[in-house]
């Protein structure tokens, strides 16, 4: 790990510790939105109403200095209420670009599924290439940029569910739960003043982000660790209760997911139990069950469980092997 490593790390901790002042027993959630956001990845967060989604993506957004936007989808929001778009100058006599809040660092996207897919292609497109497409021209997004994607399982009427091959575009896809009674009572606690993210201050700079990113590019994984990463995502697709296993995709997202796992915990290294803590939460949504598991009761959560349990842990072998 580089001295700039060492410099940095403390902040990651500092991090977590202001959604620890905001946020009652969310830990895990703070630590996997850290993992994408480090990883250059994108979370999607599924979960009822209430629970602190967005004041989870608010909190994580306050303690960056980048530019934060939220878009509340809407079944009448058009793709340009995403992108931009261009507006003509009758004083220049040109089209003048006039970005949308895509063009922020961290963007919340609350109520994805609400909104009709062709708005949902737009967020999509420059989640996955990091660029826009307005008026034929092509605009880069900020650097760097991260997408917090919020949806309600449970409510169904007037909602336009992702459909798979878009969910795939999420590097994680994770739920918080109700927090416990005693979890709760501190949180009238907290509340019954100013609120707790009032009190909260950045305390990582856009550049500093970008720096860490490029931190956790340069970890290492070793050949063992990547055909485990390879057996796993290669298992879901031999599974006989899985219709369509995980794709190549799946297996780079997993490798990179587990680079910032480690790196969080102060390595310069992967180990097979960071691929295996971060396997339900990057491979669950990047398979489709069979009709006849589902009718079971499987989920896609317990095969991944499954798999981790009866896939080796690697040993040291011949990438020919």
């Amino acid at each position: 790990m580089t001295q700039q490593a060492y410099l940095l790390q403390p902040k990651i901790s500092e991090v977590i510790g202001n959604i620890n002042k905001v946020m009652i027993g969310k830990e895990e959630a703070a630590l996997l939105s850290l993992v994408a956001l480090l990883a250059k990845g994108h979370v999607l967060l599924e979960d009822v109403p209430g629970v602190g989604k967005t004041m989870l993506v608010k909190t994580l957004a306050k303690s960056l200095d980048c530019d934060f936007k939220r878009i509340q989808f809407t079944p009448d929001l058009l793709p340009s209420d995403v992108t931009g778009v261009s507006i003509y100058n009758p004083k220049d006599r040109e089209f003048e670009f006039r970005a949308g809040p895509i063009l922020g660092n961290v963007v919340l996207a609350d109520e994805i599924n609400r909104t009709s897919p062709k708005t949902q292609s737009a967020l999509l497109e420059g989640m996955e290439e990091t660029s826009i497409t307005v008026d034929g021209n092509t605009v880069p997004l900020s650097n760097p940029f991260f997408v917090m994607a919020t949806q309600n399982p449970i409510e169904y009427e007037g909602t336009y569910p992702l459909p798979e091959a878009q969910l795939d575009r999420f590097l994680i896809k994770m739920k918080m739960g109700y927090p416990s009674p005693k979890q709760e009572m501190e949180m009238l606690s907290r509340t019954s003043g100013a609120h707790p993210i009032n009190s909260i201050s950045s305390v990582i700079s856009r550049d500093e982000l970008v720096d860490l990113q490029k931190e956790v590019d340069d970890v290492y994984v070793d050949r063992t660790v990547n055909h485990y990463i390879i057996d796993l995502v290669t298992g879901t697709r031999e599974h006989d209760g899985v219709y369509l296993g995980g794709s190549p995709r799946g297996s780079i997202a997993l490798m990179k997911a587990a680079k910032a796992y480690a790196f969080i915990h102060d390595r310069d290294y992967v180990v097979p139990d960071d691929v295996q803590y971060l396997a339900p939460f990057v491979l669950a949504h990047r398979i489709i069950l069979t009709s006849e598991a589902r009718f079971e009761g499987a989920t896609p959560e317990g095969i991944i469980e499954e798999l981790v349990q009866q896939t080796s842990i690697p040993v040291k072998r011949n990438i020919g092997e």
